[in-house]
Formats: structure tokens, C-alpha cells, sequence
């Protein structure tokens, strides 16, 4: 049975989709997703400093059990246009102290602004400021919800192709894996799913993309060749439209010969770790304990 704070969550969210006016308006969503950080402060004993990465704004979230040497590289979501350090503050620093890692939390280029590939660029500007800052790849954990899942994928894909040394493990919330918005699940859980909608959904990417194809991989990266990434655990919620792309990339990254984890969370909806749910803490305590079980 879900938990009565996620019951109560779930009806705020479905609450406000219905409020929205059916005229999508940029600003007013990004506005929307900051206001929602206020419900979840940082704890006072994480540490939280911020830092400029080669020009891109960004904060290290550290716990105080978080281990000097190991990184967590964390890629917000927000559909690749909104979502910032304050909206992904309280989710960085959970995952500090169940993964005793440091966390570190760019503020990537954001479209319609600056659309693709920017959003991969700076992803990949952190990743290689870590590197050749002294941190061993072997000790990093690269991840992200949502387009920051699917940001780290294209990131993992990019590095793979560049022959970098690729992180030791891969965590992904609701990874946004497939732009052209063709899972099953887009229809099956839309009655179930609180916050998102197939329409906003498939009509959110040109914002991103412009005239790319939406199946091109290095934006969807579940068309890619995902051969030789590192391990990875996928979290996803029953109830959310997304679904199939969290359940199709464990399924061709197995295929692919990755090892990869999968766990559909009953009830939950999109991205529920960012919020203080109960659920939200199990899910990020068991991301704890495969980071640990990996990295030793």
C-alpha cells in the first residue's frame, strides 16, 4: 500500500495538472518546478558549495559520511528546459549520503535557449573536469532523472564513441530515453499517471531538438548501440507514462550485453525521489546500497 504522504502527493499533483490552462507557457513551468523546492530543504549537516566548472554553474552536495575520492556526477531533469541546483538540491544531497559520495550538480545549458547538443556538451565538459581534477573514472557514478537520465546516456554514448574512460556505474530516475514518445505505456498509464501527459510529452522535444530526429540516438539514446556501458540501475514508477522507456533500455541494454538492473515501483509516478515520500527514501537508499555494493 502506498504511503499516506504519497497519497497526498499524488493528489496535489493531479490537482495542479488539471489547473493548468492547455497553452503551455515556459516561464510559468519553471517557475512552477523551482516553487517545489521550498518543500524540501537540504539537510543542515550537508555540506553545500558552489563551485563554476569551466564556466558552468554548479554545486557539490556532500553528506558528511561522503568518501573525498568518489563523485557522483548528477544531470537534473526537466525536460532539457527547466530544472537547476535549487529544484535538485534535496534529491543531490539524499543521494550523498546513501551513496557516500560527493555530489556534483551542474547547471547545464538549457533549450529553447540553447538547444542540442549543449545540453551534452557541458555534460561532458563535467565529466572530463572531474577526470583531469585527479578523480579516478573507476570512482564516479554518473546518473540523472528524467532528460537527465537520458542526458547521462548520450553522455556515457558520446564518451564511449571520444574513447574516454567511461564511469564505473550508471543510476538513471525516469530516464527520458526515447524523444519520439513511442512506448506502449505513453497510452496505458495515462489515466494513471498524475503529473505528466502524452501530449506534453511528445510535443516538449522540438524545444530541444528543433529539426533533429527525434529517434536519432544521441538524444534518444534507446535507439543507440548500447554495448559497453557501464553498469546500471534504472528506478521507475508504475504509474507513469514513461515507463516503457526505463522498461525497453534495461531490456536492449541486456541485449547488448550491459549488466543492468530494473525496479517499477507500485503506485509511484515520475521521478517520486523528489519528494519526501517514504517511498522516495527506500528507492534512494537501495540506489545506496548497489553504489556501495559496486564501488566497495
Amino acid at each position: 500500500m502506498p504511503s499516506q504522504e504519497s497519497i497526498m502527493v499524488k493528489q496535489m499533483l493531479k490537482a495542479s495538472v488539471t489547473n493548468q490552462t492547455q497553452e503551455f507557457n515556459l516561464e510559468a513551468a519553471r517557475q512552477g518546478l523551482e516553487a517545489l523546492s521550498a518543500f524540501t530543504p537540504v539537510a543542515p549537516d550537508v555540506k553545500v558549495e558552489k563551485v563554476t566548472v569551466e564556466g558552468i554553474p554548479a554545486e557539490w552536495l556532500t553528506a558528511p559520511n561522503a568518501k573525498e575520492d568518489r563523485v557522483f556526477l548528477y544531470l537534473h531533469g526537466g525536460a532539457y528546459i527547466m530544472g537547476s541546483c535549487n529544484t535538485h538540491r534535496f534529491l543531490a544531497s539524499k543521494l550523498s549520503r546513501s551513496t557516500a559520495t560527493r555530489v556534483l550538480l551542474p547547471e547545464y545549458r538549457l533549450a529553447p535557449e540553447n538547444p542540442y547538443p549543449s545540453a551534452v556538451e557541458d555534460a561532458l565538459i563535467a565529466y572530463r573536469w572531474l577526470v583531469n581534477s585527479g578523480v579516478s573514472p573507476k570512482n564516479i557514478v554518473i546518473g540523472g532523472d528524467s532528460a537527465g537520465g537520458g542526458l547521462a546516456l548520450s553522455t556515457l554514448l558520446s564518451l564511449k564513441e571520444a574513447g574516454d574512460q567511461l564511469p564505473a556505474l550508471a543510476v538513471l530516475l525516469s530516464p527520458w530515453t526515447d524523444l519520439a514518445g513511442t512506448g506502449e505505456s505513453m497510452e496505458t498509464r495515462k489515466d494513471a499517471d498524475p503529473w505528466l501527459k502524452p501530449e506534453a510529452s511528445r510535443a516538449t522535444p522540438v524545444l530541444y531538438i528543433r529539426d533533429l530526429d527525434p529517434c536519432y540516438p544521441h538524444v534518444s539514446p534507446i535507439y543507440a548501440d548500447l554495448s559497453g556501458l557501464p553498469p546500471m540501475l534504472v528506478h521507475v514508477g508504475n504509474d507513469e507514462i514513461l515507463l516503457d522507456d526505463s522498461v525497453r533500455l534495461v531490456d536492449r541494454s541486456r541485449a547488448a550485453g550491459v549488466e543492468a538492473s530494473l525496479k517499477i515501483w507500485e503506485d509511484m509516478w515520475h521521478v517520486f525521489q523528489t519528494f519526501n515520500i517514504p517511498e522516495g527514501q527506500k528507492s534512494i537508499d537501495e540506489i545506496g546500497e548497489f553504489v556501495m555494493s559496486k564501488l566497495g
